[in-house]
C-alpha cells in the first residue's frame, strides 16, 4: 500500500460501558469488577433511564439483565440497536435456550449471552471481546473513508462513485448490525455465524457447508494433524464471513456475472478476505484461521487477491481451501466444474492441491438429498434443510436444526394459531 494512504491510528478514547439492572447488588458487582479493569462504567437501575442516557452519550458496550420492570432486556437492546447501532449488546439471563437465542437474533442482534451466575474470567473475556468488536467497526469506518478518498482520485470521471459511497455507507451499517463473536465455545459461535450468513444471504450458508464437507475430506485424504485439520475446517465454514457487510445485489452479481463488475465493485469484493481475517483475529486461537481466510482467493500464478501471492508463498491450507471454494461456488454442473479445476492446475491452483481434491472428492459428503414433507409428516431425528419462518418473517427454527418431539410440538402449536403455509424441506 502507498505510504500516503496508510490508515491512521485511532486517538479518540473508547466510549464507556453502560450496565442496566434493577438489582443494586448486581449493578454494584458489575461496576466494581469492570472498573478494576480500568473500564469507564455507567450504571442504571431502570431501562427507561438507560434509554435517556443512550440519547445523550455514546457507549461502546451495553450490558443488561433480561428480567426488569418496564422493558425486558431484549426489548431494551432492540432500541439500543436503533439508537446506537455500533454499540455491542450483551444480555444477562438465568435461562439460556434455543428460543432465547432465536428471539435475540430476531429482535436484538445480541453479541453474546452471559449466564447467571457468571464466572469473573468469562465475564471479563466477553467484555474485552465486545469492546474490541466496537473498535473494529470504528476502525473499519475510518478505513472505508480513506478508501473512498483513494477511489475519488482514481474514478473522478466515473458517475458510479456516488453509488460506491452509498454502498460503503450501507456496508458500515450492516457491519454495525453484524452479530459476530467467536468465543471459547467455538462450535456454538461458528454455528451462530453460519445462521447469520444464512439469514443475510442463504447461498453463503449453503456454500459454506459444501466447502466444509470438501475440506474435511481433503484433510483426511492428506492425513492432516488434528490442529491443521481444525484450522482448515473452521476456515471452510467462515471463508466468506467478510461478505456479510457487502450489499446482497453485489454478491449476487459477483457470483453470477463476475465480468460485469466495475473497478470499484471489484475493489470492494477484493476486501472481503482481509475483513474476514480481521474478524477471525478477534477470537482467541483463530489467528491461523484468519491467515487461511485471507489467502483463499490467491492464485498459484500470483494473479489472485488481496496480496498477489504466488506458489508456495500461499499457505498450504489456503491452497487446499482455494480449490474447494472454486468447486463449491461453480455455476457449472459437477463434471464441468471438475474439468475447470483440472484445467486451472498450475495457474489458478496448486497442482498438488488439485490432486488432493480429486482424491478426496468421492469421499466428500456433498449436498445431501433434500425432500419435501408436510408439517404432519415431521418425525423426531429429521434435520431441516431450510429454516422455517412465520408469515411476518420471524425465524421459528433454523436450517440444520435436528427435530425432537418438543420442537415438532412447538411447530404444531404455532401452526394452530398462525398457519405455516407450504411444504417443508428436510434432509434424507
Amino acid at each position: 500500500m502507498n505510504p500516503r494512504f496508510q490508515p491512521t491510528v485511532p486517538t479518540e478514547p473508547v466510549p464507556g460501558i453502560l450496565v442496566v439492572d434493577d438489582e443494586d447488588i448486581v449493578r454494584s458487582a458489575l461496576r466494581e469488577t469492570l472498573r478494576r479493569e480500568r473500564y469507564e462504567v455507567v450504571t442504571m437501575g431502570s431501562p427507561l433511564a438507560a434509554l435517556d442516557a443512550l440519547r445523550r452519550q455514546p457507549f461502546s458496550v451495553v450490558i443488561t439483565d433480561q428480567q426488569m420492570p418496564d422493558l425486558t432486556g431484549l426489548e431494551l437492546l432492540a432500541q439500543v440497536k436503533e439508537l446506537q447501532p455500533n454499540a455491542t449488546r450483551i444480555l444477562i439471563t438465568a435461562v439460556l435456550s434455543l428460543d432465547t437465542v432465536i428471539d435475540a437474533i430476531n429482535k436484538g442482534e445480541i453479541f453474546r449471552f452471559i449466564v447467571k451466575p457468571w464466572l469473573r474470567e468469562e465475564l471479563l473475556a466477553t467484555v474485552k471481546n465486545a469492546v474490541q468488536r466496537y473498535e473494529l467497526i470504528r476502525s473499519n469506518a475510518r478505513l472505508q473513508d480513506e478508501t473512498l478518498a483513494v477511489n475519488q482520485r482514481l474514478l473522478q470521471s466515473n458517475q458510479s462513485l456516488e453509488e460506491q459511497v452509498a454502498r460503503v455507507a450501507e456496508q458500515n451499517r450492516q457491519l454495525a448490525d453484524l452479530n459476530l463473536a467467536l468465543g471459547k465455545n467455538l462450535h456454538r459461535s461458528v454455528e451462530l455465524c453460519l445462521h447469520t450468513m444464512q439469514t443475510f444471504y442463504p447461498r453463503l450458508g449453503t456454500q459454506a457447508r459444501r466447502v466444509f464437507e470438501l475440506c474435511q475430506a481433503m484433510g483426511e485424504a492428506t492425513s492432516l494433524d488434528p490442529e491443521p485439520q481444525r484450522v482448515l475446517e473452521v476456515s471452510a465454514w467462515l471463508h466468506d464471513i467478510g461478505l456479510v457487510g457487502v450489499p446482497r445485489r453485489l454478491i449476487r452479481q459477483w457470483q453470477e456475472q463476475p465480468d460485469s463488475l466495475n473497478d470499484a465493485e471489484r475493489a470492494m469484493i477484493a476486501q472481503h478476505p482481509i475483513l474476514g481475517q480481521e474478524l477471525a483475529g478477534f477470537v482467541h486461537h483463530l489467528s491461523a484461521v484468519g491467515e487461511i481466510i485471507r489467502a483463499h482467493h490467491e492464485r498459484f500464478d500470483g494473479r489472485g487477491y488481496p496480496d498477489r501471492l504466488a506458489g508456495e508463498r500461499i499457505p498450504w491450507l489456503g491452497r487446499l481451501l482455494a480449490v474447494a471454494v472454486a468447486y463449491a461456488s461453480s455455476n457449472e454442473d459437477a463434471a464441468h466444474a471438475i474439468e475447470s479445476i483440472k484445467a486451472g492446475a498450475g495457474a489458478a491452483f496448486d497442482p498438488a492441491a488439485v490432486d488432493v481434491f480429486l482424491k478426496a472428492l468421492p469421499q466428500a459428503v456433498e449436498a445431501r438429498k433434500e425432500r419435501q414433507v408436510t408439517l404432519l409428516d415431521l418425525q423426531p431425528g429429521m434435520v431441516l434443510a431450510k429454516g422455517i419462518y412465520a408469515a411476518n418473517g420471524t425465524l421459528i427454527l433454523p436450517e440444520g436444526q435436528r427435530l425432537s418431539a418438543a420442537y415438532i410440538e412447538k411447530l404444531l402449536n404455532h401452526h394452530r394459531l398462525h398457519p405455516i403455509s407450504g411444504s417443508l424441506l428436510v434432509y434424507g
